[in-house]
Parts: structure tokens; C-alpha cells; sequence
């Protein structure tokens, strides 16, 4: 049997590893915990490989990995061309692919404040298909929907709006971890709370992971060679997470230290990537690990409801990016200027840089953002006052509260668990979630839990 992944899967595919132990791999799980998702082809096992990206595979009638051929390596080879040039042709072919991929059939559309879902409304706008729009927010939090509506409307969609409630999570943690098989922390995919609606749709996902990622440098500018890997750990790792990866590292008796070992990898995924520009280098290596074992484990919760198409994620995409001078994808430049195409679009505000818009985005510094950000700050005190804190990320609304508490640590210190991850170390993640740093330490939080139920799934009778 053979098996071709594109350059960015939309999903993990697995097969069996010949000749190697069926034992936990250590060192893997170390560094899903460090950073929340898998590296190269790694998972829990050492017999088990996840297939990599832009590779030929065969794998035997088992479904053993006889041998793996790359269809694509990734180059820079900039063509002398203009900016108005490169953005003629990213606008026909972002188009073109996302014409191709849905058809005739009616587009369900996730829509944010950023760039990516908006540039896709404004290709769909030129579209006949008929669109369904919707976006989320965090109940206390940012309005997000209410930008998302903005789009919508300009584009004459349909549109539904969602909030994201408290403690959501603990009704579909089970089918969650079945659907992305414990390969991503749980917090990520708001988009489980309002599955059961996204099901009543009709139509298929038009999704736009990944274009902010390929529509921006790579590396800020200036960065120098010795920058580069000190830049990708401030990216990868989170802090809570590395030093819980240490612990764990420590425990399972692995030889040398994890940082030196994570280094090693990046720095040997790094050196199969042959292109001297930095930006491109490392855009090509983000896309390689996280966009394939981080953004793609989660693509499955849209599936369990619906076809997927990803105009970001097509081959022809990542090989026009390729072509394009990195000073015309740095800062979004391509994006912004096909936005600007549409006067309406272009003026509802920029979620990144709110509460500026496209056309006044760098005005987003002091002194002309301290009004906005005096008022944000006032007004976030004030939820605090009145005991409705101002929600920014998933993990405060399943987290934090009495209910939620029940809840999390019924996972945590289960006692069938606390056979492979010990008490002693749950305990200490935990009281610095409590009392210490409850932001850096959730990261840490969301992993055990992930951890948790992984375990549950696999050695529920032992």
C-alpha cells in the first residue's frame, strides 16, 4: 500500500515501526508536554510513526513503514517580480483553490477578527456559492463575533454567533479525546462546544489555518544565525511545560537533560532544510513540525461534522510561497493589500491590533493606543469587581471555579493515573495553578489532564 501526504496534511496518518519495541517513547512525550504537540514523526509509542508531510510512503500488508520517499523539499527561489505582480497572482490562486475545493457546494465559514478567515470572505464574496458564517466568543470575553458579524454582513453571508461557555469541556472530554486521539491539549478547540450546532449546517468547512504563518516572515528581521533556535524555544516551549518536562525526564531516568536533547531536534530538523534565508528557513520549519502535529491533530472536530477544504494548506500555496520575495510576505503585506481591495472590509478593526483597522493598524503604539488600552484596562478591573472576571483564553472558562475544580482534579489525581504520572508531581503543578502562577502553570495543567485521559484510553485494564 502507498500512502502520499501533501505538504501540509489535513490530518495525522499512522503506521506500525519495524523492529522497535512496543514501549512508551519518553523523551517524545517530554516534549509534547514541553510544547504541546508531537515532533517529526513521533508519538506515544516507539512502534508507532505518524507519516510525514510531503513524502511517499509504503507501508505492507500490516501496515508496517517498509520505506518513506520525499515528493517535496522546501526551497526559496525568489523570481524578480513585483509586488503588484506577486499580489495578482496570490489573490488568482488563493481563487482558484478555493473555488476547486468547495465546488457547487453551499461554504460553512468560521470567521474571526484576523486576516485569514477575512481574506477567505472576501474570495467567497466573488464566489456564487451560498455561505454560512458563524464565529465564537468566550462568555466575559471579547466580543469577537460581533467583528466576525461586521464580515458577514459586508459579504452578504449568513451569519450565527456562539459563546463559548463555563465548563464545556467535561461533557465532551471523551469524544474529544477520541476525535483527536490526546495529540493536542484540550483547551484548543473551542470549537467542541458548539459541535452538535456545526452539525446542523449544511455545506462544507472552508478553513484558513496557516495563513498567517506563511503570509509573514519567518524570523523578525535582524535575526542572526545564533538567534535562530534561541527564537524557536521562545516560540515552542512554554515555560510551566519545560519545567515539568524536566521533571518527567528526571523521573523516567532518561539519560542526559531534556533542553540539550529538545536543541538536538530542532537543530536536526532545521539542518534537513536547505535554504540559507532565514525567514524562509524557519517558515518552512514551523510549517513542517507545528503546522502538521499541532494545527492539524485538532482539524478533526470540523471533520466529525463536516468535509474540510483549507485554501492555506493546498500544495500550490506552500509552492507559490516559495517564489515570493520574502520582503512582500513580511508583515502580512500581501493579505493587507488584497483586503484593501474591499473598502468595507478593510475598515472593520484588525482583532490583533484593535482597535485600529487595516488602514490604521500602525498607529497600534503609544501614544495614540493609550486611550483604548486605559479604557480596556478599566473596564477588565471593573468586570473583576463586580466577580465577573474578563475572560481571554478557553482554559479560564473549564479551569477555574468550584465546578471546574471537581472536575479537573477528578482527572489529575485519579488514583489509576497517578500509577505512571505520581501524585507528588501532580501536586506540585497544581498548588503553583492555585496559588503561584496561574497563567504560565495552566499550560502545564491542560498537559496532565491530556495526559490523564491518554492513559485512561490505553491502559484502562491494566
Amino acid at each position: 500500500m502507498t500512502i502520499t501526504t501533501s505538504i501540509i496534511p489535513n490530518k495525522l496518518q499512522f503506521a506500525k515501526k519495524a523492529e522497535s519495541e512496543h514501549a512508551l517513547h519518553f523523551e517524545a512525550i517530554c516534549i509534547f508536554v514541553a510544547t504541546g504537540f508531537f515532533m517529526d514523526d513521533d508519538t506515544y509509542w516507539r512502534d508507532l510513526v505518524c507519516l510525514a508531510p510531503g513524502h511517499k510512503h509504503e507501508l505492507d500488508t500490516q501496515g508496517y513503514l517498509i520505506k518513506s520517499t520525499p515528493t517535496f523539499k522546501w526551497h526559496y527561489t525568489p523570481r524578480d517580480i513585483t509586488f503588484e505582480t506577486a499580489l495578482e497572482e496570490y489573490v488568482n490562486l488563493l481563487s482558484k483553490i478555493t473555488k476547486e475545493q468547495v465546488g457547487d457546494s453551499q461554504v460553512i465559514l468560521p470567521l474571526s477578527g484576523g486576516l485569514d478567515s477575512r481574506s477567505q470572505a472576501l474570495t467567497l464574496k466573488n464566489l456564487p456559492n451560498k455561505v454560512q458564517a458563524f464565529s465564537y466568543a468566550f462568555q466575559g470575553g471579547y466580543p469577537e463575533h460581533k467583528l466576525a458579524k461586521q464580515i458577514a454582513m459586508d459579504c452578504n453571508f449568513d451569519f450565527e454567533a456562539f459563546i463559548i461557555p463555563k465548563g464545556y469541556l467535561w461533557k465532551v472530554i471523551d469524544d474529544l479525546a477520541d476525535i483527536n486521539g490526546c495529540y493536542s491539549e484540550f483547551t484548543h478547540p473551542r470549537q467542541m462546544a458548539v459541535l452538535e450546532q456545526l452539525k446542523q449546517m449544511t455545506g462544507v468547512f472552508s478553513l484558513g489555518h496557516w495563513g498567517d504563518v506563511l503570509f509573514d516572515s519567518g524570523v523578525p528581521e535582524g535575526t542572526q544565525d545564533s538567534g535562530v533556535i534561541p527564537f524557536l524555544l521562545k516560540k515552542m516551549i512554554k515555560p510551566k511545560g519545560l519545567e515539568l518536562a524536566e521533571t518527567l525526564w528526571q523521573h523516567w531516568n532518561l539519560d542526559g537533560d531534556f533542553k540539550t536533547y529538545l536543541i538536538h531536534r530542532i537543530e536536526k530538523g532545521l539542518n534537513k532544510i536547505k535554504i540559507t534565508d532565514l525567514s524562509a528557513k524557519v517558515r518552512a520549519y514551523k510549517t513542517s513540525q507545528w503546522a502538521y502535529r499541532w494545527t492539524t491533530t485538532n482539524l478533526a472536530v470540523f471533520e466529525a461534522a463536516h468535509p474540510i477544504t483549507m485554501p492555506f494548506y493546498d500544495d500550490r500555496m506552500c509552492e507559490f510561497i516559495c517564489t515570493v520575495p520574502e520582503a512582500y510576505l513580511a508583515d502580512r503585506r500581501l493579505q493587507i493589500a488584497h483586503l484593501k481591495q474591499d473598502k468595507a472590509l478593510s475598515n472593520i478593526t484588525w482583532q490583533e491590533n484593535k482597535p485600529f483597522n487595516l488602514n490604521n493598524y500602525q498607529y497600534n503604539r503609544s501614544p495614540y493606543n493609550i486611550p483604548y488600552r486605559v479604557l480596556n484596562k478599566l473596564k477588565r478591573v471593573g468586570q473583576d469587581l463586580i466577580g465577573k472576571p474578563y475572560i481571554q483564553r478557553n482554559w479560564e472558562l473549564q479551569f477555574i471555579g468550584d465546578a471546574n475544580e471537581k472536575h479537573l482534579t477528578h482527572y489529575l489525581f485519579d488514583a489509576h493515573f497517578n500509577q505512571w504520572i505520581p501524585e507528588f508531581i501532580i501536586k506540585e503543578v497544581y498548588q503553583d495553578f492555585k496559588q503561584g502562577d496561574v497563567v504560565g502553570s495552566s499550560h502545564a495543567v491542560s498537559m496532565l489532564l491530556t495526559l490523564s485521559l491518554w492513559y485512561q484510553q490505553n491502559f484502562k485494564n491494566s
